[in-house]
Order: structure tokens, then sequence, then C-alpha cells
């Protein structure tokens, strides 16, 4: 009992579920079935985001451009389909798929061939990604009046009382959860993060590891950034303007390391899960959205040092065993 106690998933569903209970207690309302799944949804994006930046960060990086690429994007699938509204959903969303994996693939090579710092790279994208937004748009809006019915209904069509939306995080979490536990790129790429000296000598290419995590991320903030357009019905210059900060944090309260090779999908759901209760209980209670970023920046220090004090092991005293054996 005390081992699953120790357990930092155990420990994090622990807390959302006291958070659940505090809430219902001010709001019972909050606990119904269809406000959960809608605050379910709500985080679904929140979510896919954060998986992607979960690898990126397990191989000792950060991708600071993931909000970036998601506007980019998604200004570039909402155009193409104000312009082409006969193009088929499929295809648009392939689009963005293959946009986003690019600007992943960027970021990846710069930090793999050029050798340069991640936070250094991905500072850089996320302003020119965030200029091109500016230079495409040309500052215009592009409103939901522009865009195809089909384009916009299929995130909010249904199944089993959970919109698409939510489905997609859900399918993303499972194909996640299975390529970090039993595909060997997904191990590799934990131990190009763990000790990246000791994964040289076994064969592990770390910079190429660091080069696949980032392509995945950008992969799936490619295919949010057609999941945010679609839900919020409007492209325009900022988008998912300091997002990142959210992904990260989301991947940090779930116990994601920032020195690399440790984080787990669960950790990262109940991260982004947690943020996803606050972000839409604070308001509802009548809490100021000031006091709401102070709450949740206060939330990321905790979760800091947490994950430094779990991380901290005790160092052997050599010294002094010897000078005892002498005596």
């Amino acid at each position: 009992m005390n081992n699953l106690l120790k357990n930092r998933e155990i420990q994090l569903a622990i807390v959302v579920g006291m958070l659940l209970i505090i809430i219902g207690l001010i709001i019972p309302d909050f606990l119904a079935l269809s406000n959960l799944l809608g605050v379910y949804n709500d985080t679904s994006i929140l979510i896919i985001l954060a998986l992607g930046q979960m690898l990126v960060i397990i191989t000792r990086c950060i991708d600071l451009s993931v909000a970036a690429n998601v506007a980019l994007t998604g200004m570039v699938v909402a155009t193409v389909n104000s312009t082409y509204p006969e193009l088929s959903v499929p295809l648009i969303i392939l689009l963005g798929a293959s946009l986003g994996t690019i600007l992943g693939m960027i970021n990846g090579w710069l930090v793999w061939k050029m050798n340069i710092p991640a936070i250094v790279v991905t500072l850089g994208t996320m302003s020119i990604y965030r200029g091109i937004v500016f230079l495409i748009s040309e500052g215009a809006w592009i409103n939901a009046h522009q865009m195809s019915d089909s384009f916009l209904r299929i995130p909010r069509f249904e199944l089993l009382g959970l919109p698409i939306l939510g489905w997609c995080s859900i399918i993303v979490i499972a194909a996640m959860y299975y390529f970090t536990r039993h595909r060997q790129l997904g191990r590799k790429i934990y131990a190009a993060g763990n000790s990246p000296t000791a994964a040289y000598y076994i064969g592990v290419d770390v910079g190429k590891k660091q080069f696949i995590a980032f392509s995945i991320s950008g992969l799936l903030a490619g295919i949010a950034s057609y999941l945010w357009i679609s839900r919020y019905a409007v492209a325009y210059t900022d988008i998912a303007n300091g997002f990142e900060l959210q992904v990260i944090a989301a991947c940090v309260i779930g116990g994601v390391s920032i020195a690399g090779g440790t984080g787990t999908v669960m950790g990262c759901l109940l991260g982004a899960l947690f943020l996803g209760i606050i972000n839409n209980a604070l308001p509802v209670i009548g809490i100021s959205p000031f006091w709401q970023m102070a709450i949740s920046g206060g939330v990321i220090i905790i979760a800091v040092i947490a994950n430094s004090l779990s991380e901290r092991k005790p160092g052997r005293i050599i010294l002094r065993k010897a000078v005892q054996n002498a005596s």
C-alpha cells in the first residue's frame, strides 16, 4: 500500500480526485457527468499537445514553438478551407498534420545537426512561425461563415456522449502509451534522455532520437491545429498565444522531468486534466483571471519542487565508512 502511495501517478490521481470533491462541494452541478465530459473535451487539445511535448522533454529538450506551430498550421488550414471549401476535410487534416510535422522536423534538425540548444532553436522558430502567420493572414481574421460546414461539424459530432474532439485525444493517448511502452523506438527515446553517454555506448543516436521526438510533437501540433480552428471557428494572428506554457505545465505537473528520461503518458494526462479542471472551475467560482494565472503558476512551482525532491538520491558517504572500518 505504501509503495502505491509513493507512485507519482497515484498521488496526482488522488490530488485530482480531491480537487473535484472540493469543487463539487462548492458547485454540485460541476460533478454532473455531462459537465465532466465537457471539461475533458475542453482539455483534449492540451492533452494532445502535452503528450508530444512529453517526448521532447524526455530527450532533455523543450519545444517553445509548439503553440506557434498550431497557430501557423491552423491559419494555413483555415485559409485553404475558406479558399477551397469543396476540398475534403480528411485532405485538409492531412495537410495540417504534414505541415506541423515539417515545422517540428525543422526544430529537430537544428538541434540534431547544428547542435544548437533546443530552447534557443524553438525560441527563434516560435517568433518566425508567429511572423509567418501574420504574413499569410495580413492581420485579417477568418471567421466561421468563411469555413465549410463539414470543416466545422466533424469535431462536434458526438459518439457515446463525447464529441469527436475528445475521442481524438483518447486515440492519441492509446497510441502514445503503446509507442512508449511497447515499441523499441519509444524505449530508445527514454534511454537517450536518461543517460545520453550510456545511450551512445549502446548504439543509440541521441540527436536522431531528439529529431524524432520533435517530429512527433510537430505532427500532434498539426493535428491539434485543425481541432483548434474547427472548435473555436475562428483563425487569427494570436491563435494559441501563450498556450505553450500550459502545455509545458501539464508535463511538469504530470511528473515529466525537465532533466530528461522520466515521464509517463498517464502522468501527463493527469497533469493536463488537473489544469483543465482548474481552468474550467475557477471562472465558475468567480475567481479573477489574474488569480487564475497566479494559482496556475504556483502549482507549476510546487510540481517542479516535488519533481526535484523525488529525483534527489542520497549520496554514499564512503570516507566515513572507511574510517570506521580502519578503527
